[in-house]
């Protein structure tokens, strides 16, 4: 099973879109000091806010994209206002 997940800067509101196999290890991750990317290390810590599964992995990399698009940031903005 694959995740697509986007998470939620505590920091400056920032949000970051990726997907993994494994939602509860990329989440520590990022918020590890450790195995930050230099996005993740400015902007952390972080908080989930959406996810969603998939069977594949090239099904993931494509909602992945989507969320990623103009049209996809949008759609992640209202699921956060109706939260």
């Amino acid at each position: 099973m694959f995740y697509v997940y986007v998470l939620k800067s505590k920091k400056n509101d920032k949000l970051y879109t990726g997907h993994t196999e494994d939602l509860e290890r990329r989440i520590m991750e990022h918020n590890t000091k450790n195995d930050r990317t230099k996005f993740s290390c400015v902007n952390g810590p972080w908080e989930l806010v959406f996810f969603e599964t998939f069977g594949t992995r090239s099904e993931a990399m494509k909602y992945e994209r989507f969320l990623k698009s103009g049209t996809g940031r949008e759609y992640i903005k209202e699921k956060m206002a109706e939260v």
